[in-house]
């Protein structure tokens, strides 16, 4: 599968960093209508100065702070054998202090200015599908060059990355996936101890699972931090020796000289061996060589003795280089600096510009002991909580391939008339979200009898308090949309972790759909969550509810009872209220009824939105026994159990306002019977009113521009319905 994205975002601001420093540029003008740009050669020279006044910059600081300091031990790692990134047919008569690893000032690599840079990653489960965006993002904040990322991918990491991109729309980035299932059989013969499992093997395989035609690729594990543009790393490919085909960095660790512990035996390796957390791979020449035949060669040979690897696809690499060490390139160790227990990788760096990939390649990952480790730390949480629109920005003088829902979105972009009131509101219908599946681990196993239904809500950051009472009242499956932002998200992630009941619960899918634009875009996130249920029956609820207990398995025995399979119904659940934030949730409908009478609780909004739920019939649910049906009503919005495959919530509507009842009006145009059920029920938990609805009840314009959209949503009804969906409109205007 491959994707080409593209932009369709307002004026974003541009930043480009030198030596740890951040540049302003001009800002991004995509998603600007063309009559609005600027005079895109004027455009170009302006970046084309910033980048020259970046130069001297660097040189500037090269001359100020002077010759690199040398390792005290005059040199580090394997130097006497194998080729460093220095020492290239390029660069022949490089000095002492330019073969250092040491830098202030690297010099510009021999790339192209638009040429692609190819990035491979073996990528697998939740967690993993989590810290590869870290790395993208590092990767797009430093980048000035086209992407092309190849993901070897289980089915899990696939739906989620797949989803990411296809919403992230990045300018210039390309997507391709790889099944890895298809590439297990390759490597499962092998014993593998590391924690890593079956996909820490997989990079062996590259040759075969990457298209014939691809000649080289940087292949990244998922717990990398990029400190500097990637197309440096690629330009090193131009310095390999004829006969080269791999480049790597020195391991930091002891690791592979045996002297860790008592007994310790490790893998054959050249010296200290090199880590595979950063790769070159120049692919062309490894099936050249016959690469595939080799690496089985050797490691059937070391497993006879060795019997498992410990370090996964890093032990049989090493094995490899100790029969063949002229084929491997030595990188700096900058361009991998390990955090890894034991490490040596302090003598890569004398300064932050000499950073130029992090590897958190401890299984302790952020809690590593490193004396520098804060700073290592700060670094990687800028990334992970940096917010991804900014990076949704073009490369200047570098054409991409429009995506095609791209073009289509910018060409309705351009139609909205800017001088419309509710061109806002119009404007963020085109909006696209970044859309994150499944951002914590989800398992979910699917019932034989074909009842299974999932609770279906959509939240907030003001509203996280609410997800422990759920899970404890809601034991079945849930799908939930939480719309947050980059940072926030990552509270919410620290939030479950340490919840001892959100942990122990891994049938909750948790899917975040990241802020974008002024309004809250409710249905939208709605509709994330709806599309991510995997039950064939769903429950439409809201995060501020509680559900009475037990109601998961009484609407698994509805279901069958009222023939859900065959007959289009929508069973409503009668909402309540409390206006006391701790209450005595009722055990039965015999005890609601009495907290009904007494005053502690009340049928819901009946106070100031009566006919959101009064064609419930509230009465008449106070003695039934028996499910009974309802009409629909104008503004009624009932909380319903319906198919999976029922309408979408319409996306017009955001922030407060109509953004359930324009649902249900849909849910009986399809002709969904409304059917109360009478041993049912949910209590709405009181909460500060949202800054939606505070808009709504003070802007005359809000309310002006809703009830426009109300218009033409009926409108749409009615092409849709035909004369069926006048009822609607009649009974709007006579409400």
């Amino acid at each position: 599968m491959l994707m080409h994205s593209g932009n369709i975002h307002g004026h974003r601001t541009c930043a480009s960093r030198v030596d740890g420093r951040a540049l302003l540029l001009a800002p991004c003008l995509a998603g600007t209508p063309a009559a609005r740009l600027p005079d895109r050669a004027a455009l170009e020279s302006r970046v084309r100065e910033v980048e020259e006044e970046n130069r001297r910059i660097r040189l500037q600081l090269s001359q100020s702070q002077g010759p690199a300091n040398q390792p005290a031990d005059g040199n580090y790692g394997n130097q006497q054998w194998g080729a460093s990134a220095d020492t290239g047919p390029e660069d022949g008569d490089n000095t002492a202090e330019e073969r250092n690893n040491h830098t202030e000032c690297p010099r510009s690599p021999s790339v192209q200015k638009c040429e692609l840079i190819h990035v491979a990653c073996v990528c697998a489960g939740h967690n993993a599908s989590r810290d590869v965006v870290t790395l993208v993002k590092s990767v797009l904040f430093h980048r000035r060059n086209p992407l092309h990322f190849h993901f070897i991918t289980d089915t899990v990491a696939h739906r989620i990355l797949r989803t990411l991109f296809q919403s992230w729309m990045v300018p210039s980035v390309q997507v391709s996936f790889y099944d890895a299932d298809e590439l297990k059989s390759e490597v499962s013969w092998i014993p593998n101890k590391h924690y890593s499992g079956i996909y820490g093997l997989m990079k062996l395989t590259l040759t075969k699972a990457l298209p014939a035609d691809l000649s080289k690729v940087i292949v990244l594990d998922t717990d990398i931090t990029f400190a500097t543009d990637i197309a440096e790393l690629w330009g090193i490919f131009r310095k390999f020796t004829d006969k080269q085909v791999i480049g790597l960095v020195e391991n930091q660790s002891d690791w592979y000289l045996g002297n860790l512990w008592k007994n310790h035996k490790p893998w054959p390796a050249l010296g200290r061996g090199f880590n595979t957390g950063v790769i070159l791979l120049y692919l062309e020449r490894l099936r050249r060589i016959g690469w595939e035949q080799m690496w089985r060669l050797t490691a059937e040979r070391e497993l006879m003795s060795m019997l498992s690897t410990s370090l996964a696809d890093q032990d049989i690499f090493n094995a490899f280089i100790k029969q063949n060490p002229v084929l491997v390139h030595q990188l700096p160790c900058f361009w991998n600096v390990q955090l890894s227990d034991h490490t040596r990788s302090e003598q890569c760096y004398t300064e932050v510009s000499d950073l130029k990939v992090i590897h958190w390649n401890s299984p302790k990952k952020l809690r590593v002991k490193n004396k520098h480790v804060e700073f290592f730390r700060n670094l990687y949480l800028t990334f992970l909580e940096y917010d991804g629109n900014l990076l949704r920005r073009e490369l200047f003088g570098c054409p991409s391939q429009a995506n095609p829902e791209s073009v289509r979105l910018q060409a309705a972009l351009e139609e909205l008339d800017e001088d419309d009131q509710c061109y806002d509101f119009r404007r963020e219908r085109l909006t696209v979200h970044r859309v994150h599946l499944y951002f914590l681990q989800y398992e979910y196993t699917a019932a034989e009898d074909g009842t299974d239904v999932t609770l279906v809500a959509q939240l907030s950051m003001d509203r996280l308090q609410m997800l422990e009472a759920i899970c404890k009242h809601w034991e079945g499956p849930i799908s939930l949309a939480l719309y947050m932002s980059d940072a926030e998200a990552q509270q919410f992630l620290r939030y479950a972790q340490a919840s001892e009941v959100l942990k122990n619960r891994k049938n909750v899918g948790y899917h975040v759909v990241y802020k974008e634009g002024q309004f809250y875009p409710v249905n939208l996130v709605r509709n994330v969550a709806l599309k991510n249920a995997n039950t064939p029956y769903v429950f439409l609820t809201d995060v501020d509810f509680l559900p009475m207990y037990g109601l998961y398995d009484y609407l698994r025995r509805t279901v069958v009872q009222l023939d859900m399979t065959h007959t289009k119904k929508a069973l409503v659940v009668p909402a309540f209220e409390t206006l006391r934030y701790r209450l005595s949730f009722p055990k039965s409908k015999a005890e609601l009824l009495s907290m009904l009478d007494m005053g502690t609780l009340y049928t819901f909004r009946y106070h100031v939105w009566p006919k959101g739920h009064a064609p419930t019939d509230y009465a008449k649910w106070r003695t039934a026994t028996t499910p009974y049906r309802v009409e629909w009503e104008a503004d009624f919005e009932p909380y319903v159990v319906v198919r999976r495959d029922c309408p979408e919530y319409d996306q017009r509507f955001v922030g407060f306002g109509w953004n359930k009842v324009s649902h249900v009006l849909e849910l009986d145009a399809q002709e969904f019977e409304l059917t109360v059920l009478p041993n049912a029920f949910m209590v709405h938990m009181p909460h500060a009113p949202s800054f939606d609805i505070s808009k709504f009840r003070s802007s005359f314009g809000y309310r002006n521009c809703l009830n426009t959209l109300k218009d033409e949503f009926h409108q749409d009804l009615s092409r849709k319905y035909g004369s069926a969906a006048l009822k609607y409109l009649t009974a709007q205007r006579t409400a």
